[in-house]
């Protein structure tokens, strides 16, 4: 009897203790806005991780031994995006408002342009976001702007307008022209189609050309090869002729057209779309455009 008094008593004081240890724990836990971090870092471990003082998804024990950031402010860096987000959504470094170092917020980056926070250089065009934006003008989100085939970042290193499609002005083709079976004179249809070429090596003066031509599959390979090469030195004399120097020009027989015939002319011999000649304009920049289309 005496010893089932002694355990009562035992496991009464007990409960009594633990009780008190409770309500002194919990009056010990300030309120938010009544918190330091001096305050929080006196607490325990287990006690922390329980807390989030800032409200920002973080618990304050993470927030101080993981993250390194502030438990009393939701947004550490002040970039306006909250420190959970940057951990877990965006990537991006919570103690740093510009995580790439391009002279842009990552808040800037992700709600206002639409840029990579974590890129300086969103297109991969060469220039840094930031002077897409506020120096060139150019589109953060386009390396070509103008579409003129030259990145945004070549044609400020050339010298050239970014924002003009035709600084610099760009051949892109030039026509080419088709013979009748076993020809090399240049006919009507052909002479239109120079002309025009004539017209654009003119107005830029600083492009050379290499003239290639072909002939159809009918024939010997030693004699397609003799044709190719007439053909190719007439359609030089007539830009000859045009006023066109012979130092732009590179000239050159290639005998058989290597491409299939594709649009074969019913009761045609051989096929009229290989016996061709093609003026291919020899870009004069220090960068060699490219197009999408």
């Amino acid at each position: 009897m005496t010893m089932n008094l002694t355990v009562r008593a035992i496991f009464f004081l007990l409960a009594t203790v633990l009780l008190f240890s409770a309500c002194r724990s919990s009056k010990e836990i300030l309120p938010p806005s009544e918190r330091t971090l001096e305050y929080l870092m006196s607490l325990d471990p287990e006690i922390l991780k329980t807390l989030d003082t800032d409200g920002d998804g973080l618990s304050d024990y993470d927030e101080i031994f993981v993250y390194g950031t502030d438990p009393l402010n939701p947004d550490t860096d002040g970039d306006g995006l909250s420190d959970y987000d940057e951990i877990f959504k965006y990537g991006t470094d919570p103690l740093n408002p510009d995580t790439d170092g391009d002279g842009l917020s990552d808040f800037d980056e992700i709600y206002v342009y639409g840029t990579d926070p974590l890129n300086p250089d969103t297109d991969g065009d060469g220039l840094s976001d930031y002077d897409e934006i506020y120096v060139y003008g150019t589109d953060p989100l386009n390396p070509d702007t103008d579409g003129d085939g030259f990145t945004d970042g070549q044609e400020i290193e050339m010298g050239t307008d970014p924002l003009d499609p035709n600084d610099p002005i760009v051949i892109r083709e030039l026509n080419q022209i088709n013979f009748d079976f076993d020809r090399s004179n240049i006919d009507r249809q052909a002479r239109t189609a120079l002309l025009a070429n004539v017209e654009k090596l003119n107005t830029n003066p600083n492009y050379t050309i290499r003239i290639e031509a072909f002939t159809d599959n009918v024939g010997t390979d030693q004699y397609n090869l003799r044709l190719s090469v007439r053909r190719a030195n007439a359609v030089a004399d007539f830009y000859r002729a045009q006023g066109i120097s012979s130092e732009r020009m590179t000239v050159v027989g290639l005998g058989v057209d290597p491409n299939p015939c594709l649009n074969p002319i019913p009761g045609d011999r051989g096929c009229r779309e290989n016996r061709r000649a093609a003026s291919e304009p020899i870009h004069p920049f220090r960068f060699q455009p490219q197009f999408n289309n």
